[in-house]
């Protein structure tokens, strides 16, 4: 069942945003060749708890006998599309990581993902990224009550075709409120009338992965990152969003 927010539950789920976009800014003074992952994510673990908000994805499943997620945030590199484990792995110059941030804060969910280019990067890496953030917002573009959830998936497939990119299929953004996973699942694929009609008060995580290769993917051994079966590289953003009467408002940003 799709839930209606409220202009008070809208508010409630811009604070807990609010708290995911600062995580952000707290964790990129840490992002830099030679960073181990664990340490973004005891960053993030100990400013998150500062602010009163309560992690999301340690211990979380996705399904029955899953291993728990070890970590406080995901870190995807290269060519891990999303669900990547904050180990002790080092960032090398080159590369790209997807940080994705989750959390609860009095009771209303927040979750973003950026991807962020690690020293210098090829060219072509810098454009993928690129590529990726602008699908996002050809996504959120459409995001206007009267239109299919499909609109969005279409936007955004267009957009990276016409670009030389795939979109991953398998995986795809979601409503959120009090869960983190609520109805309606968002393709990042059209076609542009499937799925439900979005309406005022809606409010969804888009959060398309673009690849340099192939669409299809592989899921590792540690039961959670997913990877590129080819091997090429992804990008991912993440924003949430809520449907209004007019422009769609992005509500994981950093509000003053």
């Amino acid at each position: 069942m799709i839930v209606i927010k409220s202009k008070r539950e809208i508010a409630a789920l811009r604070a807990a945003g609010n708290i995911v976009a600062l995580t952000f800014k707290e964790i990129e003074k840490g992002i830099q060749p030679g960073v181990e992952l664990k340490k973004l994510d005891k960053i993030a673990e100990q400013f998150i708890s500062s602010h009163g908000a309560k992690t999301l994805y340690k211990g979380i499943r996705q399904r029955p006998h899953q291993r728990p997620f070890p970590g406080v945030i995901t870190t995807s590199i290269n060519n891990e599309i999303c669900h990547g484990i904050p180990d002790d792995r080092v960032l090398k110059n080159g590369d790209i990581v997807g940080v994705d941030i989750g959390l609860k804060y009095k009771g209303w969910c927040g979750d973003s993902c950026i991807t962020y280019l690690i020293g210098k990067v090829r060219p072509e890496v810098r454009k993928l990224v690129k590529v990726a953030r602008e699908c996002l917002m050809a996504g959120i573009a459409v995001s206007k009550p009267g239109n299919h959830i499909g609109a969005i998936g279409t936007a955004i497939e267009l957009y990276a075709k016409e670009r030389g990119y795939s979109v991953v299929r398998e995986y795809g953004g979601h409503g959120i409120g009090r869960n983190l996973w609520e109805e309606p699942f968002i393709p990042h694929i059209g076609p542009s009338n499937r799925g439900p009609v979005l309406q005022e008060g809606m409010v969804i995580n888009i959060e398309p992965m673009i690849n340099i290769g192939k669409p299809d993917t592989h899921l590792k051994k540690d039961e959670w990152t997913v990877v590129t079966a080819d091997g090429s590289l992804s990008a991912q953003f993440e924003q949430t969003i809520a449907i209004t009467k007019g422009e769609p408002e992005i509500l994981s940003v950093v509000y003053k």
